[in-house]
Protein backbone atom coordinates (compact mmCIF):
# COMPACT_ATOMS: atom_id res chain seq x y z
CA UNK A 1 0.00 0.00 0.00
CA UNK A 2 1.48 3.06 -0.94
CA UNK A 3 1.90 6.70 0.65
CA UNK A 4 0.69 9.77 -0.64
CA UNK A 5 1.40 13.57 0.76
CA UNK A 6 -0.98 16.19 -1.46
CA UNK A 7 0.42 20.05 -0.37
CA UNK A 8 -1.94 22.78 -1.48
CA UNK A 9 -4.44 20.88 -4.00
CA UNK A 10 -7.51 22.28 -5.06
CA UNK A 11 -10.81 20.34 -3.99
CA UNK A 12 -11.56 18.81 -7.39
CA UNK A 13 -8.11 18.09 -8.05
CA UNK A 14 -7.57 16.74 -4.35
CA UNK A 15 -11.18 14.19 -5.60
CA UNK A 16 -9.62 12.89 -8.91
CA UNK A 17 -6.39 12.24 -7.34
CA UNK A 18 -8.60 10.29 -4.47
CA UNK A 19 -10.24 8.12 -7.89
CA UNK A 20 -6.75 7.68 -9.56
CA UNK A 21 -5.09 6.11 -6.52
CA UNK A 22 -7.24 3.08 -6.21
CA UNK A 23 -6.75 -0.45 -7.52
CA UNK A 24 -2.78 -1.30 -7.24
CA UNK A 25 -2.47 2.20 -6.10
CA UNK A 26 -4.51 2.52 -3.18
CA UNK A 27 -3.04 3.78 -0.61
CA UNK A 28 -3.03 6.51 2.63
CA UNK A 29 -3.58 9.90 1.19
CA UNK A 30 -2.37 13.15 3.83
CA UNK A 31 -3.64 16.00 3.02
CA UNK A 32 -1.42 18.71 4.06
CA UNK A 33 -4.44 21.69 6.12
CA UNK A 34 -1.96 24.14 7.18
CA UNK A 35 -2.57 27.24 4.87
CA UNK A 36 1.25 27.82 4.88
CA UNK A 37 3.34 26.31 2.72
CA UNK A 38 5.97 23.85 4.56
CA UNK A 39 9.13 25.03 3.79
CA UNK A 40 11.07 21.86 4.58
CA UNK A 41 10.09 18.08 4.34
CA UNK A 42 10.49 17.36 8.37
CA UNK A 43 7.15 19.67 8.38
CA UNK A 44 5.29 17.26 6.33
CA UNK A 45 6.90 14.17 8.35
CA UNK A 46 5.41 15.81 11.27
CA UNK A 47 2.38 14.80 10.44
CA UNK A 48 2.66 11.67 9.69
CA UNK A 49 2.65 8.52 12.08
CA UNK A 50 5.28 7.00 9.89
CA UNK A 51 7.12 9.12 7.55
CA UNK A 52 9.68 6.14 6.32
CA UNK A 53 6.82 4.98 4.00
CA UNK A 54 6.07 7.79 2.25
CA UNK A 55 6.07 7.36 -1.35
CA UNK A 56 5.08 10.38 -3.38
CA UNK A 57 4.78 14.33 -2.50
CA UNK A 58 2.16 15.64 -4.88
CA UNK A 59 2.95 20.02 -4.95
CA UNK A 60 -0.23 22.23 -6.21
CA UNK A 61 -1.98 23.63 -7.69
CA UNK A 62 -2.06 26.87 -7.06
CA UNK A 63 0.77 27.20 -4.79
CA UNK A 64 3.99 29.90 -5.92
CA UNK A 65 6.14 27.98 -8.58
CA UNK A 66 9.64 29.19 -6.69
CA UNK A 67 8.18 28.00 -3.08
CA UNK A 68 6.88 24.44 -4.56
CA UNK A 69 10.04 24.22 -6.58
CA UNK A 70 12.68 25.06 -3.92
CA UNK A 71 10.72 22.13 -1.57
CA UNK A 72 10.99 19.90 -4.46
CA UNK A 73 14.58 20.53 -4.06
CA UNK A 74 14.98 20.03 -0.31
CA UNK A 75 13.30 16.61 -1.06
CA UNK A 76 15.89 15.85 -3.33
CA UNK A 77 18.59 16.56 -1.18
CA UNK A 78 17.35 15.40 1.89
CA UNK A 79 15.11 12.07 1.09
CA UNK A 80 15.80 11.62 -2.87
CA UNK A 81 13.90 8.21 -2.82
CA UNK A 82 10.12 10.34 -2.56
CA UNK A 83 8.91 11.03 -5.76
CA UNK A 84 7.44 14.75 -6.18
CA UNK A 85 4.97 15.26 -8.58
CA UNK A 86 4.77 19.36 -9.11
CA UNK A 87 0.72 20.37 -10.52
CA UNK A 88 1.05 23.26 -12.96
CA UNK A 89 0.68 24.06 -15.81
CA UNK A 90 3.60 22.01 -17.92
CA UNK A 91 4.98 24.57 -19.87
CA UNK A 92 8.91 24.40 -21.14
CA UNK A 93 10.11 26.57 -18.48
CA UNK A 94 8.30 24.91 -15.96
CA UNK A 95 9.14 21.47 -16.94
CA UNK A 96 12.53 22.45 -17.28
CA UNK A 97 12.81 24.28 -13.89
CA UNK A 98 11.08 21.09 -12.39
CA UNK A 99 13.69 18.20 -13.73
CA UNK A 100 16.64 20.54 -11.93
CA UNK A 101 14.85 20.55 -8.81
CA UNK A 102 14.08 16.90 -9.08
CA UNK A 103 10.41 16.80 -9.59
CA UNK A 104 9.26 13.45 -11.27
CA UNK A 105 6.82 14.89 -13.45
CA UNK A 106 4.68 17.70 -14.18
CA UNK A 107 1.33 17.47 -13.92
CA UNK A 108 -1.71 19.22 -15.23
CA UNK A 109 -4.22 20.31 -13.37
CA UNK A 110 -6.64 19.20 -15.89
CA UNK A 111 -5.47 15.80 -16.34
CA UNK A 112 -7.44 12.99 -17.13
CA UNK A 113 -8.06 10.15 -14.49
CA UNK A 114 -6.53 7.78 -16.50
CA UNK A 115 -3.68 9.32 -17.21
CA UNK A 116 -2.72 10.18 -13.58
CA UNK A 117 -2.91 6.59 -12.83
CA UNK A 118 -0.39 6.62 -14.93
CA UNK A 119 1.86 9.04 -13.32
CA UNK A 120 1.18 7.50 -10.17
CA UNK A 121 2.53 4.14 -10.93
CA UNK A 122 5.42 5.58 -12.47
CA UNK A 123 6.26 8.06 -9.30
CA UNK A 124 5.18 4.65 -6.87
CA UNK A 125 7.68 2.45 -8.91
CA UNK A 126 10.58 4.77 -9.28
CA UNK A 127 10.03 5.55 -5.24
CA UNK A 128 10.55 1.24 -5.42
CA UNK A 129 13.13 1.44 -7.32
CA UNK A 130 15.59 4.07 -5.69
CA UNK A 131 14.61 2.56 -2.25
CA UNK A 132 15.79 -1.12 -3.57
CA UNK A 133 18.75 0.52 -5.31
CA UNK A 134 20.11 2.85 -1.72
CA UNK A 135 19.52 -0.70 0.28
CA UNK A 136 21.88 -2.80 -1.83
CA UNK A 137 24.37 0.21 -2.35
CA UNK A 138 25.17 0.59 1.30
CA UNK A 139 24.02 -3.15 2.06
CA UNK A 140 24.79 -5.61 -0.47
CA UNK A 141 24.27 -8.89 0.63
CA UNK A 142 23.08 -8.63 4.15
CA UNK A 143 20.05 -10.83 4.84
CA UNK A 144 17.07 -8.61 4.27
CA UNK A 145 18.62 -6.14 1.95
CA UNK A 146 17.00 -5.93 -1.50
CA UNK A 147 19.22 -6.46 -4.75
CA UNK A 148 19.38 -4.84 -7.75
CA UNK A 149 17.56 -6.05 -10.49
CA UNK A 150 19.82 -5.55 -14.06
CA UNK A 151 17.45 -6.26 -17.07
CA UNK A 152 20.12 -7.13 -20.11
CA UNK A 153 17.65 -6.37 -23.43
CA UNK A 154 18.00 -6.29 -27.14
CA UNK A 155 15.05 -5.62 -29.48
CA UNK A 156 16.59 -8.28 -31.84
CA UNK A 157 18.53 -11.21 -31.39
CA UNK A 158 22.16 -11.90 -32.05
CA UNK A 159 23.00 -8.74 -30.89
CA UNK A 160 25.37 -10.47 -27.83
CA UNK A 161 22.90 -9.94 -25.15
CA UNK A 162 23.66 -12.95 -23.34
CA UNK A 163 27.59 -12.39 -23.88
CA UNK A 164 27.00 -9.05 -21.83
CA UNK A 165 25.07 -10.93 -19.16
CA UNK A 166 27.01 -13.67 -18.68
CA UNK A 167 30.36 -11.57 -18.63
CA UNK A 168 28.71 -9.27 -16.35
CA UNK A 169 27.51 -11.74 -14.48
CA UNK A 170 31.09 -13.19 -13.92
CA UNK A 171 32.89 -9.82 -13.56
CA UNK A 172 30.10 -9.11 -10.26
CA UNK A 173 30.97 -12.26 -9.04
CA UNK A 174 34.40 -11.15 -8.41
CA UNK A 175 33.11 -8.67 -5.86
CA UNK A 176 30.60 -10.45 -4.37
CA UNK A 177 31.20 -14.06 -4.54
CA UNK A 178 27.75 -15.88 -3.78
CA UNK A 179 25.78 -12.89 -4.33
CA UNK A 180 25.17 -13.26 -7.91
CA UNK A 181 22.29 -14.71 -9.78
CA UNK A 182 22.07 -14.77 -13.51
CA UNK A 183 18.65 -15.81 -14.92
CA UNK A 184 18.14 -16.77 -18.39
CA UNK A 185 14.81 -15.41 -19.49
CA UNK A 186 14.65 -16.24 -22.98
CA UNK A 187 12.64 -19.55 -22.45
CA UNK A 188 12.69 -20.77 -26.00
CA UNK A 189 15.91 -20.25 -27.48
CA UNK A 190 17.93 -19.06 -24.15
CA UNK A 191 21.53 -20.15 -23.97
CA UNK A 192 23.22 -18.95 -20.65
CA UNK A 193 23.69 -22.69 -19.93
CA UNK A 194 25.90 -23.34 -23.05
CA UNK A 195 27.84 -20.24 -22.50
CA UNK A 196 28.72 -20.59 -19.18
CA UNK A 197 29.38 -24.25 -20.27
CA UNK A 198 26.83 -25.56 -17.65
CA UNK A 199 24.29 -28.71 -17.43
CA UNK A 200 21.79 -27.59 -14.88
CA UNK A 201 19.54 -30.07 -13.77
CA UNK A 202 16.71 -28.04 -13.23
CA UNK A 203 15.61 -24.57 -14.57
CA UNK A 204 13.61 -21.78 -14.53
CA UNK A 205 9.96 -23.77 -14.81
CA UNK A 206 10.87 -25.45 -11.62
CA UNK A 207 12.07 -22.13 -9.69
CA UNK A 208 8.38 -20.36 -10.73
CA UNK A 209 6.13 -23.46 -9.15
CA UNK A 210 4.56 -23.34 -6.18
CA UNK A 211 7.35 -25.13 -3.38
CA UNK A 212 9.99 -22.47 -4.86
CA UNK A 213 7.70 -20.52 -4.28
CA UNK A 214 6.88 -20.82 -0.83
CA UNK A 215 10.69 -21.87 0.78
CA UNK A 216 13.75 -19.47 -0.61
CA UNK A 217 15.95 -23.07 -0.03
CA UNK A 218 14.04 -24.83 -2.42
CA UNK A 219 14.38 -22.38 -5.21
CA UNK A 220 18.34 -22.02 -4.20
CA UNK A 221 18.61 -25.75 -4.72
CA UNK A 222 17.27 -25.11 -8.16
CA UNK A 223 20.02 -23.06 -9.06
CA UNK A 224 23.23 -24.21 -10.67
CA UNK A 225 26.73 -23.39 -9.18
CA UNK A 226 29.03 -21.96 -11.68
CA UNK A 227 32.94 -22.19 -10.87
CA UNK A 228 33.48 -17.94 -10.36
CA UNK A 229 30.79 -18.37 -7.84
CA UNK A 230 28.17 -16.72 -9.16
CA UNK A 231 24.89 -19.04 -9.84
CA UNK A 232 22.34 -19.35 -12.74
CA UNK A 233 18.70 -20.07 -13.14
CA UNK A 234 18.42 -21.51 -16.79
CA UNK A 235 15.93 -22.02 -19.61
CA UNK A 236 14.12 -25.26 -20.04
CA UNK A 237 15.63 -27.50 -22.75
CA UNK A 238 11.94 -27.39 -24.38
CA UNK A 239 10.70 -24.60 -25.59
CA UNK A 240 6.75 -26.03 -24.89
CA UNK A 241 7.88 -25.65 -21.48
CA UNK A 242 8.71 -22.36 -21.17
CA UNK A 243 4.95 -21.42 -22.35
CA UNK A 244 3.71 -22.80 -18.64
CA UNK A 245 5.18 -19.48 -17.28
CA UNK A 246 3.01 -16.52 -17.08
CA UNK A 247 4.31 -12.73 -16.57
CA UNK A 248 3.22 -12.89 -12.71
CA UNK A 249 5.32 -15.65 -12.36
CA UNK A 250 8.04 -13.96 -13.71
CA UNK A 251 7.72 -10.73 -11.45
CA UNK A 252 7.61 -12.87 -7.77
CA UNK A 253 11.17 -15.00 -9.33
CA UNK A 254 12.88 -11.77 -9.12
CA UNK A 255 11.47 -10.16 -6.56
CA UNK A 256 12.12 -13.58 -4.30
CA UNK A 257 16.03 -13.77 -6.19
CA UNK A 258 16.27 -9.87 -5.20
CA UNK A 259 15.15 -10.17 -1.78
CA UNK A 260 18.30 -13.13 -1.43
CA UNK A 261 20.85 -11.37 -3.90
CA UNK A 262 22.50 -8.64 -4.10
CA UNK A 263 22.61 -8.68 -8.07
CA UNK A 264 19.85 -10.11 -10.33
CA UNK A 265 20.95 -10.53 -13.30
CA UNK A 266 18.37 -11.29 -16.28
CA UNK A 267 19.20 -12.27 -19.46
CA UNK A 268 15.80 -11.41 -21.31
CA UNK A 269 14.14 -12.90 -24.72
CA UNK A 270 15.07 -10.30 -27.85
CA UNK A 271 12.09 -7.97 -28.18
CA UNK A 272 8.98 -6.59 -25.45
CA UNK A 273 7.74 -9.90 -24.70
CA UNK A 274 5.26 -10.03 -21.67
CA UNK A 275 8.08 -11.77 -19.61
CA UNK A 276 10.48 -9.70 -20.89
CA UNK A 277 7.77 -6.69 -19.89
CA UNK A 278 7.57 -8.17 -16.44
CA UNK A 279 11.53 -8.05 -16.17
CA UNK A 280 11.67 -4.44 -17.14
CA UNK A 281 8.72 -4.01 -14.09
CA UNK A 282 10.72 -4.72 -11.89
CA UNK A 283 14.33 -4.07 -12.64
CA UNK A 284 15.85 -1.19 -10.92
CA UNK A 285 18.77 -1.11 -14.02
CA UNK A 286 18.44 -1.61 -18.04
CA UNK A 287 21.44 -2.39 -19.99
CA UNK A 288 20.16 -2.18 -23.49
CA UNK A 289 22.22 -4.32 -26.07
CA UNK A 290 22.27 -3.47 -29.99
CA UNK A 291 24.56 -4.33 -32.83
CA UNK A 292 26.87 -1.49 -34.82
CA UNK A 293 23.80 -1.82 -38.16
CA UNK A 294 21.52 0.19 -39.29
CA UNK A 295 18.18 -2.49 -38.71
CA UNK A 296 19.78 -3.26 -34.95
CA UNK A 297 19.98 0.76 -34.18
CA UNK A 298 16.30 1.42 -35.52
CA UNK A 299 15.15 -1.43 -33.75
CA UNK A 300 16.97 0.09 -30.07
CA UNK A 301 15.52 3.13 -31.03
CA UNK A 302 11.90 1.96 -31.50
CA UNK A 303 12.22 -0.61 -28.38
CA UNK A 304 13.34 3.12 -26.28
CA UNK A 305 10.51 4.96 -27.53
CA UNK A 306 7.95 2.52 -27.07
CA UNK A 307 9.21 1.65 -23.05
CA UNK A 308 9.12 5.69 -22.68
CA UNK A 309 5.93 5.47 -23.84
CA UNK A 310 4.46 2.65 -21.35
CA UNK A 311 6.15 4.86 -18.59
CA UNK A 312 9.08 2.15 -17.93
CA UNK A 313 12.07 4.65 -18.13
CA UNK A 314 14.62 2.92 -15.29
CA UNK A 315 16.53 5.24 -12.91
CA UNK A 316 19.73 3.66 -14.52
CA UNK A 317 20.00 3.14 -18.22
CA UNK A 318 23.46 1.76 -19.94
CA UNK A 319 23.78 1.89 -23.50
CA UNK A 320 25.81 -0.52 -25.09
CA UNK A 321 26.65 -1.16 -28.70
CA UNK A 322 28.59 -4.86 -29.57
CA UNK A 323 30.98 -5.83 -32.17
CA UNK A 324 31.68 -1.89 -33.29
CA UNK A 325 33.40 -1.45 -36.08
CA UNK A 326 33.82 1.84 -37.59
CA UNK A 327 34.96 0.80 -41.08
CA UNK A 328 31.49 -0.93 -41.26
CA UNK A 329 30.18 2.48 -42.20
CA UNK A 330 28.64 3.64 -39.05
CA UNK A 331 30.28 5.69 -35.90
CA UNK A 332 29.39 5.91 -32.69
CA UNK A 333 28.20 9.84 -33.14
CA UNK A 334 25.55 8.33 -36.28
CA UNK A 335 24.41 5.70 -33.14
CA UNK A 336 23.46 8.71 -30.96
CA UNK A 337 21.67 11.16 -33.55
CA UNK A 338 19.52 8.13 -34.12
CA UNK A 339 18.89 6.83 -30.89
CA UNK A 340 18.78 10.21 -29.12
CA UNK A 341 21.19 9.32 -26.51
CA UNK A 342 24.63 8.62 -26.03
CA UNK A 343 26.65 5.40 -25.72
CA UNK A 344 28.13 4.59 -22.92
CA UNK A 345 30.31 1.73 -23.94
CA UNK A 346 31.10 0.21 -27.08
CA UNK A 347 32.45 -3.18 -27.53
CA UNK A 348 35.16 -3.85 -30.42
CA UNK A 349 34.66 -7.22 -32.34
CA UNK A 350 37.06 -9.20 -31.40
CA UNK A 351 37.44 -13.09 -32.33
CA UNK A 352 38.82 -13.55 -28.18
CA UNK A 353 34.66 -12.73 -28.15
CA UNK A 354 33.87 -15.65 -30.71
CA UNK A 355 36.76 -18.35 -29.16
CA UNK A 356 34.96 -17.56 -26.06
CA UNK A 357 31.67 -17.94 -27.13
CA UNK A 358 31.92 -21.38 -29.20
CA UNK A 359 34.04 -22.54 -25.89
CA UNK A 360 31.48 -21.44 -23.40
CA UNK A 361 33.82 -18.95 -21.23
CA UNK A 362 33.31 -16.09 -21.00
CA UNK A 363 35.82 -14.10 -22.30
CA UNK A 364 36.15 -11.88 -18.93
CA UNK A 365 38.01 -14.98 -18.00
CA UNK A 366 39.35 -16.83 -20.82
CA UNK A 367 40.94 -13.65 -22.31
CA UNK A 368 40.78 -10.27 -19.51
CA UNK A 369 43.41 -8.63 -21.73
CA UNK A 370 41.71 -8.27 -24.78
CA UNK A 371 40.36 -5.29 -25.53
CA UNK A 372 36.51 -6.25 -25.77
CA UNK A 373 37.05 -7.78 -22.28
CA UNK A 374 38.37 -4.30 -21.28
CA UNK A 375 34.94 -2.52 -22.93
CA UNK A 376 32.72 -5.14 -20.76
CA UNK A 377 35.03 -4.99 -17.74
CA UNK A 378 33.66 -0.85 -18.05
CA UNK A 379 29.99 -2.42 -17.74
CA UNK A 380 31.03 -4.29 -14.50
CA UNK A 381 32.79 -1.14 -13.36
CA UNK A 382 29.91 0.87 -13.41
CA UNK A 383 27.49 -1.36 -10.74
CA UNK A 384 30.55 -1.99 -8.43
CA UNK A 385 33.24 0.01 -9.30
CA UNK A 386 35.00 0.26 -5.99
CA UNK A 387 34.91 -3.16 -5.82
CA UNK A 388 35.85 -4.06 -9.17
CA UNK A 389 39.08 -1.29 -8.15
CA UNK A 390 40.06 -3.85 -5.08
CA UNK A 391 39.36 -7.04 -7.04
CA UNK A 392 42.01 -5.55 -10.05
CA UNK A 393 44.50 -4.28 -6.73
CA UNK A 394 44.34 -7.79 -5.38
CA UNK A 395 44.99 -9.61 -8.99
CA UNK A 396 47.89 -7.11 -9.57
CA UNK A 397 48.93 -8.44 -5.77
CA UNK A 398 48.97 -11.98 -6.95
CA UNK A 399 50.40 -11.36 -10.50
CA UNK A 400 53.57 -9.52 -8.01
Amino acid sequence: MSRYALVGTAPDFEHRFGTAASGSLEGQIHVWNDGALPSEPHDIFADLHNPGLLDVVVLGPGLPREDSLRLATAFEIQRPEISVLLVAQPSSDVVLSAMRAGVRDVVDPAVEISDLSVLLHRATKSTSIRRRTAASSTDAGAGGAEGRIIAVVSPKGGAGKTTVATNLAVGLAETADHAIVIVDLDLQFGDVASALQLAPDHSLVDAVRLPAQKDSMVLKSFLAPHPSGLYALCAPDSPAEGDQVTAEQVSRLLDQLASQYAYVIVDTSPGLSEHTLAALDRATDFVFVGGMDVPSVRGLRKELDILRELGMEPLSRHVVLNAADPRDGLTQRDVEATLGTKVDIMIPNTRAVRISTNQGVPILESAPRDTAAKALRRIVDRFAPAQSAASKHRARHRRG
